[in-house]
């Protein structure tokens, strides 16, 4: 259902009750006619970004997540 929005002296609206609470950004795209398009959306950094173009390394470590069993002790030198 719509609802009434009003811009303050800055330009700003206060969102309120809109939208998922969970989503706290958003891409906005406006068109032509001037309706404003507000697309949730999430920010990670580049290594994030990187990892996830190789989706056969992110199943290896969800696996490994899940069972944490498998997983290999270190031979690193820890301090003293």
């Amino acid at each position: 259902m719509p609802q009434l929005v009003e811009l303050d002296s800055r330009r700003r609206v206060a969102l309120g009750r809109l939208g998922n609470p969970e989503h706290d950004r958003y891409l906005v795209t406006e068109h032509t006619d001037g309706t404003l398009v507000f697309t949730p959306a999430v920010v990670m950094t580049a290594h994030e970004a990187a990892l996830l173009r190789h989706p056969e390394l992110v199943e290896q470590i969800e696996a490994d997540r899940a069972n944490p069993t498998r997983a290999v002790r270190s031979r690193a030198r820890r301090p003293r």
